[in-house]
């Protein structure tokens, strides 16, 4: 952590830092789950610490009412993340489906009184209502490369999480991060339960590389998928403009998520499916080009 706080310019973090990450490692390694993971993300203005385990429990956050003995915020295994909430400017923790990640924004100096008040977000509701009775739109994707669909939902999942986030932290530092974050929001759900995640699984089971999918969408998500293209490409903007710590998309995911996602547009317009192609090479080169 040393080394990734001088690298990007902030030695004035390197103390809190390292006393929040230390807590956090510690935290995962004794209530979590494996895998544990450390990484930092954010702004080379903004970044933050995040500790990812595979235990999808929320952590306990401090208590306000119950008395803190100063001696007692070296042991980090019974005082909830205290040392976290004064180490930080803005943390919390980011429940997913398979685990969670426990972040914060290292501050410059270590915080008298109860620190900052961390906040959970993420998959915290249940499933939406049944479908039956709404209008609903059905398509057919042929022959997706699973690989490239693995991919496309990793990156929707990791810039989800950092748009909102950096909206969470530092709202008015960056106001499209939180215009990206309501964006996104509107789609979760209708992205996550709608995209044939049961028949993915199915194909990797048995080794397969590429499947068909049966998608089933509510009209009304469907409708905005043309928006989430446009999204997309605002949000790798906003990756390079901001100077994420993070990667904007590769042409490869790109082209995989045009394709996939303009699936639904056209079929939504009556169009039959078409089916995924590899680019050519001349392709390849003229995007290599532009």
């Amino acid at each position: 952590m040393v080394d990734t706080c001088a690298d990007i310019g902030r030695d004035d973090l390197i103390e809190c830092a390292e006393l929040g990450v230390s807590e956090l490692v510690t935290n995962a390694l004794l209530h979590g789950a494996s895998p544990i993971q450390v990484r930092v993300r954010g702004t080379l203005e903004h970044p933050r610490v995040e500790v990812r385990d595979g235990s999808t429990t929320p952590p306990t956050l401090p208590s306000s009412t119950e008395p803190i003995d100063e001696d007692d915020l070296l042991l980090t295994f019974g005082r909830g993340l205290s040392i976290v909430a004064r180490s930080a400017d803005a943390w919390g923790a980011e429940l997913e489906d398979d685990g969670k990640v426990v972040w914060f924004n290292p501050a410059t100096g270590f915080a008298d009184g109860d620190g900052i008040e961390g906040t959970i977000t993420g998959i915290l509701e249940g499933p939406r209502e049944q479908l039956a009775g709404q209008d609903l739109v059905e398509f057919d994707i042929h022959e997706v490369p699973l690989t490239s669909y693995i991919a496309f939902q990793r990156h929707y999942r990791e810039l989800r999480r950092e748009v909102r986030l950096l909206a969470l932290a530092h709202e008015s530092d960056y106001p499209l991060a939180k215009n990206l974050s309501d964006l996104f929001g509107s789609l979760e759900q209708p992205l996550r339960e709608g995209m044939g995640a049961g028949q993915i699984e199915a194909a990797l089971a048995v080794g397969q590389t590429s499947t068909d999918i049966h998608v089933v969408m509510d009209t009304e998500s469907a409708t905005t998928v043309g928006r989430f293209i446009e999204l997309l490409d605002l949000a790798d903007a906003f990756c390079r403009e901001e100077r994420l710590l993070s990667l904007a998309r590769t042409p490869d995911q790109q082209r995989f998520q045009e394709w996939f996602l303009g699936e639904l547009v056209r079929q939504t317009s009556g169009e039959d499916p078409l089916p995924w192609r590899e680019p050519s090479a001349q392709q390849l080169r003229q995007t290599s080009v532009s």
